[in-house]
């Protein structure tokens, strides 16, 4: 696909990026000119994002592998070293990263998982979300996109807790930087067509579910310096659906 300029001398760190939204927010981004930071678990899969960017001939990104089982406050402050050493400041975040861990009734619901799931879900978004901050503050204009989900019904668990959690504390950010250089919004991307949705839904029509590439042109939307106003209105601090924004993608 044609490269842009939409997103020249930016640089965005996704999380997430080895599969699903993530791997395709980072084409997409890298597509508009931004040099992306990828973040993941498994190099190998990292590895192989790096060389479709490099093959696209869009600019060479940057791989980052990191546990958020396992991410500790070192790890968040190496992070921001390393960002800052290289690239002086940070222009967008894609907070991405998500663990299903099981559907299961809270009764039933295994503590060691619940524990996972949050730390992974919410926790770590947190703490790498807080090491991101003076980075962000530095750029003339940077975003935070938190990648939501509203599954607040029987048997999602730790998961849709963590959501719930991560909403909040996008809503909760965004007042505290309101007077800074950073916009803050929330996506809910709803039925797409990834390894974690079929793990969820194995019964599921894949023919009905939305593609990676449609929401990732959304999302790098949402971290263009063009989402700050929506509909003659701020997105600061706002979450929005797919369909929402469908109108402002090309």
């Amino acid at each position: 696909m044609q490269s842009t300029n939409n997103m020249k001398d930016k640089t965005i760190l996704i999380t997430g990026a080895s599969d699903g939204i993530g791997k395709a927010t980072a084409m997409e981004c890298a597509r508009q000119g931004a040099t992306v930071i990828i973040h993941g678990k498994t190099v190998p899969k990292l590895e192989n994002l790096y060389d479709e960017i490099l093959q696209a001939g869009y600019a060479e990104p940057v791989i980052y592998p990191l546990d958020f089982e396992k991410i500790s406050p070192e790890d968040c402050d190496t992070l921001q070293e390393v960002i800052e050493k290289e690239f002086g400041q940070l222009d967008g975040l894609f907070n991405n990263a998500g663990w299903l861990g099981a559907s299961s009734p809270i009764v039933q619901h295994d503590i060691k998982l619940w524990h996972r799931v949050m730390q992974v879900n919410l926790n770590a978004t947190f703490m790498l979300t807080q090491a991101c901050l003076p980075l962000l503050q530095k750029a003339k204009s940077s975003s935070i996109v938190f990648s939501l989900d509203d599954k607040n019904t029987a048997y999602w668990g730790a998961y849709g807790v963590a959501k719930a959690g991560l909403k909040a504390m996008m809503e909760i950010l965004a007042d505290e930087v309101e007077n800074t250089a950073i916009n803050v919004s929330g996506l809910i991307p709803g039925k797409v067509k990834t390894a974690f949705r079929i793990s969820a839904f194995p019964a599921e029509n894949p023919a009905t579910l939305t593609e990676t590439s449609d929401v990732a042109k959304v999302a790098a939307f949402l971290l263009s310096n063009d989402s700050r106003v929506i509909n003659d209105k701020p997105s600061h601090g706002k979450t929005f659906r797919l369909d929402e924004l469908s109108d402002h993608i090309n």
